[in-house]
């Protein structure tokens, strides 16, 4: 959900298509993002506390869940779409 939020918002800021983000650095800032927010998401799990037990009516797990695929799907179709369009979406 974050990488599509910045991928989003670096091509409305820079004007870059993601293929563009990804090769002009974007590999270390994935790595980096990707390992705080895994660690981030693991101490509480390591100190005993339950997905299900923290989950409340609005923000479960499973809307989690489905908002985490829809923006994989969200992050492929920008991909795809500047692909064919052969530049940026916006």
């Amino acid at each position: 959900m974050v990488g599509f939020v910045a991928a989003i918002a670096v091509e409305l800021s820079k004007g870059e298509d993601v293929f563009a983000q990804i090769s002009n650095g974007g590999i270390p800032w994935f790595l980096l993002t990707t390992g705080v927010l895994s660690v981030a998401s693991l101490i509480p799990l390591s100190n005993g506390v339950s997905v299900e037990s923290r989950s409340k009516p609005f923000w479960s797990s499973d809307a989690e869940l489905l908002n985490g695929r829809f923006a994989m799907l969200g992050l492929v179709a920008l991909a795809l779409t500047e692909y064919i369009k052969g530049g940026t979406l916006v």
